[in-house]
């Protein structure tokens, strides 16, 4: 069979203009119809977009390969589109489609057909295949140029046999597999094939595709081999392997990244697989320490980012409802929450903003410990966002003296009283999403420990264990850690901070107070840093509603307009970021964009956590120098702020206003292009 006998011409169009992806796969799915080749076009079409749901078809250089395999297929058979202006497809390499090959498979024993298309898929890994494509005039062109590549390349199994290992040279073994089996498992194998030649690598390439296991590796392959490359996203017969150095990766990272594989193999830098009981593994993306830190992490991340945008989004609203009903202008420290319908707004808004810390530490740990972590990670992320309990507002304390019946407490009843609790005037204990990430860490591996503890326990005892042992223990575990240890330090981080404020205050260093205000509120955002520098500057505001010293008053509206300006740039300068540089970020952060500017016109700092959460080494360094600039230009201008909230909807009450703007764009563009120089290109 050739790959023109499964095309149809009707299932051809040379002139394509979808607006998106959705209408790129509709458009495809009606061509395919046109053919007479399904049975039942809409669940055929279902078929199409279950699998897209599954990851994206989009394999890059411009070439998307949807597919659908089921009982609502008459026949194999392929339809065909040249976009000519390109559709965003959310492809692997975020490059636009120009050239989609739509693919249905029947669902019979008889799989013929998946070997021509296996071939289709390697010979649009040429480039100049595609341009031939691309170019064609009429359908009749667009069927003879595909007519002589099919008859000059070799068949799947021909062009598998011709990768073997040589006597000489580095060796190597790879094995590629998708979950439906038809594309990406040659087009990965071409990909390391290309890659190897290029780098005078000896390869032999296992495929494992929907017909089957092609060109299987020999137990005298893999002892030959000095490294094996696996790029699959289904089963893979891994016990084999143990001993080997072996590299695992996506079956995408097969297609695109083919060179970076080989050199790795190369180097001789890939980690020697250890195996394990499994007989067969799922095979993902290689998870070294670091990455599986950075995926336990983004588990929490994603998560709270819902509850980041529609609270940041609710409590922007309440902002703006106070300043259409006139009170913009008021500098009223109830801003936000002055008519009825704003203080809703905020409220529930701030509601939702309060669980983001627990759900980060919650979903942490779930990523760690599975279920059992997720209600030890909850409690321990509410501990860092709540800190410690005040000890005044118990029975047992009167405020100074520590006191039971009139008996002062001693033993271990002091202890707890003195450690665990927040003393008046003592400093903050909230320790923010920083403390949120630690607790979510923590808890996930207490419940791991507390697992494999528990596993030698009798089996009857099994029941129990997530509902009563994980949980108990857990909880108790996370609050001593948090209360005892990370909480306290914190408070004590914060009281110095604190004291720092105020000797600068005093010293009337403005740029320097300017400099150092803005930088902490773009730390922890909304963390016992940011929150330092947020007390102080109301705390400057309260005192100089009550003094009459002209320059008093002067050193504290700007050290306000400087903690607002300072929370105002983080959100705006990624935002920004995402703008200039949008393959620096993942498609939902992209999404964010718009959020992030609302954020940060309204002094919502809290936008830019999940950014610092997921890559705080660098987002936190560009945010920091970013609102630090800010800051300090805010004091060499001499702005001054009379309002303790509200960003934009408090402009009424900013001093040198045009001259706040600007210092609030520049530290909002110094952020972005910080980010675009420091962040990698990320991989979805």
């Amino acid at each position: 069979m050739r790959i023109t006998d499964l095309l149809d011409k009707r299932s051809i169009e040379l002139n394509a203009f979808p607006d998106s992806k959705q209408e790129a796969l509709d458009m495809a799915v009606e061509l395919m119809g046109k053919s007479g080749k399904l049975k039942d076009k809409e669940a055929y079409r279902k078929l199409v977009y279950a699998r897209e749901e599954e990851s994206t078809t989009g394999v890059g250089e411009g070439i998307a390969i949807p597919h659908g395999k089921g009982s609502s297929v008459k026949e194999p058979g392929l339809a065909a589109m040249v976009i000519k202006n390109g559709v965003d497809f959310e492809a692997l390499d975020d490059e636009p489609v120009d050239l989609l090959f739509l693919i249905a498979a029947p669902d019979t024993k008889d799989n013929v057909h998946l070997d021509v298309l296996s071939k289709l898929s390697m010979m649009l890994m040429d480039e100049d295949f595609r341009n031939n494509l691309k170019n064609a005039s009429t359908v009749d062109e667009f069927l003879k140029i595909i007519d002589e590549a099919d008859e000059e390349r070799k068949d799947v199994d021909e062009k598998l046999a011709s990768t073997g290992l040589s006597e000489a040279g580095v060796k190597v073994v790879a094995v590629t597999s998708c979950p439906t089996g038809i594309a990406h498992t040659y087009m990965a194998a071409e990909g390391l094939e290309k890659a190897a030649k290029k780098a005078g690598v000896a390869i032999k390439i296992e495929t494992r595709g929907s017909s089957g296991a092609k060109n299987v590796l020999s137990d005298a392959d893999i002892e030959a081999a000095d490294c094996v490359i696996v790029a699959a996203d289904a089963k893979v017969p891994m016990g084999r392997f143990k001993g080997k150095k072996l590299i695992q990766r996506k079956v995408a990272d097969g297609i695109n990244k083919a060179d970076e594989l080989i050199e790795i193999a190369v180097s001789g830098k890939a980690p020697v697989y250890e195996g394990g009981a499994e007989k067969e593994n799922d095979i993902k993306e290689s998870k070294g320490g670091a990455h599986s830190i950075y995926t336990w992490l983004m588990a929490g991340v994603s998560h709270m980012l819902p509850l980041v945008v529609g609270g940041g989004i609710l409590v922007a609203l309440a902002f703006l409802v106070d300043t259409i009903a006139g009170y913009g202008a008021s500098g009223s420290g109830n801003f936000g929450s002055i008519t009825p319908l704003a203080a809703l707004l905020k409220y529930v808004g701030g509601l939702a903003m309060g669980l983001m810390v627990p759900v980060l530490a919650g979903y942490i740990a779930y990523a760690i410990a599975d279920r059992p972590g997720l209600a030890v990670g909850f409690v321990g992320g509410l501990l860092a966002a709540n800190g410690n309990a005040a000890l005044s507002g118990f029975v047992f304390s009167d405020g100074a003296t520590i006191s039971l019946d009139g008996k002062a407490l001693g033993g271990f009843s002091k202890f707890l009283a003195d450690l665990g609790f927040q003393h008046e005037g003592g400093g903050a204990t909230v320790s923010g999403f920083l403390g949120g990430i630690v607790a979510g860490f923590l808890a996930g591996f207490i419940v791991l420990g507390l697992q494999k503890l528990c596993s030698k326990l009798p089996a009857a005892l099994d029941g129990i264990k997530p509902m009563l042992i994980y949980p108990l223990v857990g909880m108790f575990c996370i609050a001593v850690l948090m209360i005892f240890i990370f909480n306290p330090l914190i408070g004590w981080v914060n009281t110095e901070l604190s004291e720092m404020l105020t000797q600068l205050g005093k010293s009337n260093a403005l740029w320097a107070l300017g400099l150092v205000l803005g930088a902490m509120m773009a730390i922890d955002m909304g963390g016992p840093i940011n929150k330092a520098a947020y007390v102080f500057g109301t705390g400057m505001l309260t005192q100089a509603a009550g003094s009459s010293d002209p320059n008093f008053q002067k050193i504290a509206y700007i050290s306000m307009a400087a903690v607002m300006v300072g929370g105002m740039c983080p959100p705006v300068g990624i935002a920004l970021a995402n703008l200039i540089f949008p393959k620096k970020f993942t498609k939902a952060e992209r999404g964010t964009t718009i959020t992030n500017f609302i954020m940060g016109a309204s002094f919502i700092t809290e936008g830019a956590i999940p950014f610092a959460a997921a890559d705080p080494g660098r987002v936190i360094p560009c945010t920091l120098v970013g609102s630090g600039v800010a800051g300090l230009l805010v004091a060499v201008f001499e702005c001054t702020l009379m309002a303790p909230h509200g960003g934009l909807f408090v402009v009424a009450t900013i001093g040198n206003p045009l001259l706040y703007l600007v210092a609030w764009a520049v530290g909002s563009v110094i952020t972005a292009i910080m980010l675009g120089i420091l962040k990698k290109n990320v991989e979805e």
